[in-house]
């Protein structure tokens, strides 16, 4: 299970600082819409200027028409980013659009496709998508997963079902983790903590506010990596 730690900081500044501060650590970090449309492409050079072994999520969501998607995606892999993601409500032509665009490449970044967003719960999702998010968002795992995408994004709820319905290499990336079990919630709705994230085989667990607003980040960091179950 791999710590990847969100750059939702409300400048670059603070987001490279935070970086800095855990240029030691094997570890992903998120970089979220806002800060690519704030910073950047060059955000993800700076990164890599502080530790090229960082690797990096953009995590975009992309969701046009299928060639705009693809045309995107292709952009993206000339970023040096290791995954990026898009949303699978996109439809299975879209995401078979992408990957055939990124199949010429020789080293193409991990593609992952968002379910059913953390901040949904499930009657605000069945508002918008007509279905529980438990059945829905094993459908879109299963349309990921025929389009030969790498994985998904979807809650610790989900990834252990989607696992069984797919294949064990099939990778889930989980949002919303409280690594202790006693930080608040925020804006998220379905959150988990490290122990259920590894009881139901997240490969990626994305943490956010109890990292980048605490005292000492790196302490936190530590503490997290110290508690993944090896």
């Amino acid at each position: 299970m791999k710590l990847c730690v969100a750059l939702d900081l409300p400048s670059e500044q603070e987001n490279i600082i935070l970086a800095k501060t855990l240029k030691e650590c094997d570890i992903w970090f998120k970089v979220g819409l806002r800060s690519f449309i704030r910073d950047g492409k060059n955000i993800v050079e700076k990164l890599k200027n502080i530790n090229g072994d960082f690797k990096i999520f953009l995590d975009l969501k992309l969701y046009d028409i299928p060639n705009t998607m693809a045309d995107a995606a292709e952009s993206i892999a000339k970023l040096n980013v290791e995954m990026f993601n898009v949303h699978a409500s996109s439809g299975r032509t879209a995401m078979k659009a992408v990957m055939e665009r990124l199949k010429p490449l020789k080293n193409p970044p991990l593609v992952l496709s968002v379910t059913a967003l953390t901040s949904f719960d499930d009657q605000n999702f069945r508002l918008v998508y007509g279905e529980h998010i438990e059945k829905k968002a094993l459908q879109f795992a299963r349309d990921t997963y025929e389009c030969a995408l790498d994985g998904v994004v979807c809650s610790v709820y989900e990834s252990l079902a989607i696992k069984n319905a797919t294949n064990k290499e099939f990778l889930t990336l989980t949002p919303g983790i409280r690594p202790f079990g006693n930080e608040q919630k925020d804006d998220q709705k379905r959150i988990s903590d490290l122990k259920t994230a590894y009881e139901n085989k997240c490969d990626f667990i994305v943490v956010g506010r109890p990292i980048y607003l605490a005292n000492k980040p790196l302490d936190i960091v530590k503490k997290i990596m110290d508690e993944i179950p090896k």
